[in-house]
Order: structure tokens, then sequence, then C-alpha cells
């Protein structure tokens, strides 16, 4: 019989990051965890998911959601496995959604978990295609983008979580889609999903390029990214086209404004005059009215073969941190997901 788990390995929120985060911001420390009490369950974390959005979480300042505070443990989705149960809703061995952050175990409320099939799809896309960055995908591009057959689309970061299911959802609606990422191989994945046309924004012609490619205008721009990448789409915008802003990914460590003239003057003439939608949002504002119906599209899109992913893998809680920094600069390759534990789902590799 295992002995009782007492304590959690844990990184936590060291200091505030100013400007671009680093080690010292955060640390690595044992912790000791509560008794579970009635209601409640003992999870072991298999999967964390590095999201753009933690980076925001990491200073003091007013956003949707309260920061970490300093010596917390930084916030994140996981993929766990419940080891004990005080509650009738879960029973040691499932498999849960929770939000328990960088740390290999955690004592939640059963009320705050949400039941993982692994029959239906492997247990990690609960934290990417299947889960929150595809739910913002789903919603950002139906509810706010609208889009419509023979419509032109362009998303940012098209290769990653969120940017490569809303050019695929496109896709599937009818739309010209348009994706924009960093680098060959990025680009060339962009190909293998689907797109009509994949750009480099790292290319020293990506303003031509782009211009060629939307000849009658963007009807739809899907905002993850922010900074150069919006200069060169702005333009191009017709009127009553819809941008939903999911993440401005280039802007998270800065710390003054952009260099150069002030554009705000100019967005809001374009906004006036085109009759422009950018509109700002999260995936948890639609989830008591569209989760249902966006697991049961998602779910029936990947068995039909009509939306592929991707998923880049870190081994190690200890290795977070870094994977972390790398998600700011555009390292990772597809959905960023640190394997904190063996995942007891998945078959063990045949023994040479």
């Amino acid at each position: 019989m295992l002995p009782p788990v007492t304590h959690s390995r844990a990184v936590v929120l060291a200091s505030r990051p100013v400007g671009e985060p680093a080690r010292s911001n955060l640390r690595l420390e044992t912790r000791e965890l509560p008794a579970v009490a009635d209601g409640q369950v003992l999870l072991r974390t298999i999967y964390l998911s590095l999201d753009p959005y933690m980076r925001g979480r990491m200073n003091a300042t007013r956003s949707y959601a309260k920061p970490v505070e300093v010596g917390e443990v930084m916030e994140g989705g996981t993929v766990c496995e419940v080891l004990e149960s005080a509650s009738p809703a879960f029973s040691p061995g499932d498999i849960v959604l929770a939000h328990s952050g960088w740390q290999t175990h955690a004592v939640q409320d059963s009320q705050s978990l949400r039941r993982v099939d692994p029959a239906k799809a492997p247990i990690s896309t609960a934290l990417g295609v299947l889960g929150m960055p595809g739910f913002a995908a789903y919603v950002g591009l139906t509810e706010i983008g609208r889009v419509r057959p023979g419509e032109t689309l362009v998303v940012a970061a098209a290769t990653g979580a969120v940017g490569s299911v809303v050019g695929q959802i496109a896709k599937i609606q009818g739309a010209h889609t348009v994706g924009i990422a960093g680098g060959a191989r990025k680009v060339a994945f962009l190909r293998e999903l689907g797109f009509d046309v994949a750009l480099d924004h790292r290319s020293p012609t990506f303003e031509y390029e782009l211009s060629e490619a939307v000849p009658d205008g963007i009807d739809i721009y899907f905002e993850n990214v922010g900074g150069a990448v919006w200069d060169a789409v702005f333009d191009h915008l017709n009127d009553f086209a819809r941008v939903p802003v999911c993440g401005l990914i280039s802007q998270y460590n800065e710390t003054s404004a952009p260099a150069g003239p002030d554009r705000l003057p100019q967005l809001m003439s374009a906004i006036n005059i085109k009759r422009l939608v950018v509109r700002g949002f999260t995936q948890r504002d639609f989830i008591s009215t569209h989760y249902s119906e966006f697991q049961r599209d998602m779910s029936a899109w990947l068995s039909a073969g009509r939306i592929k992913y991707r998923e880049d893998f870190v081994d190690g809680l200890e290795n977070a941190p870094d994977a972390f920094f790398g998600l700011l600069k555009g390292k990772n390759f597809g959905k960023l997901i640190v394997k904190v534990a063996d995942d007891p789902t998945r078959p063990a590799p045949p023994v040479p």
C-alpha cells in the first residue's frame, strides 16, 4: 500500500516581474497539504497547461481576474487523477479537469471539478482543443467574429492552441482563411491544417504578402498578438469587420507605451467610419451558455477528422518556468503542456 500523500511540490510566485519575467520571479518549493474535508478530493496532477494569460496574473494590476499573490502557487488548468475522495461525485482513479495550478498534488472542492472521459480523446486535450483554448476559439469566432461563408478571416499566432482552432472552424464554416505564424516550420504546419494562405510575420516582405493574400479586405481578424501584426492588418479591415481580441502576447512584458506616434485617434476614427466591432473577451464569459454546445460540436469535428491539433509536451514541473518564458517568446509549437506525472490512461511503451 502506498504511503499517504501529505506534501506537494509547487512553483510559487516569488516576486512580481518588471518587464520580462525571470527565474528569480518563480520558486520551486514543497508545501504541506491540508486534510481532505467533506466534499473535497485529493488530486495528483498529470498535466499542467501553460498559457499566455498567466503572465498577466503575475502583475498586481487590475484585470478580469485577480492576480496571483506573492508566495502563492502559480495558477493554471490541470488534468488530474483523484487519489482520495470525500465526495460522492468522484472516486479514486477518476480523471478530472481542475484549476489546481503549478503543483504536483492539491486538495480541491469537488464542485470545482469537471470529469474527463479518457475514452473520448487523450486526456491532455482537455487542456487544449477540447478545453479552454478550444472554447476560446469557438466562442470568439462564432459569437464575436460571427463568421459567414465566403468571408475572409485572418488569425495571428495561428499554430497556437487558440489560433489553430480558429482557422479550422472558420474553414468548416466556409470562410477564406489566412494564418500568420513565425518561422518556416510553423508556416508549413498551417498548410497541413488547411489554411488557404499561410504567412510568416518574420518575412521582410510580410506586409506585401498580406496585402496580396486579402485583395478583398479582411472581414474578421482574430487578435492574439497585437504589435506589428496588428499594424499590418489594420488598413485591410473592411467595413463592418469584427475583431475578437483574445490576447495581446506581444505586449505582456511591456512596461511603458510603445514608441512612435499615438495611433489611438486613427483607431477610433476607423471604428467609427468603418463601423468596426472590436471586442475583448474571455472564454469564461460564455461557459454557462455555450460550453455544452462547444463540447458537442468539437467532439464531432474531432471524431470526423475535421479538426487537427498539435501538443508540445515538456517533462517535469521543475521545467515549467523555462517553458513558460519560451511560450511568451513564441518558442512553443502547438499547445504547451507540462507532463507532471505519468498518464495512467496511456499504455506504457513496450519493453525493448
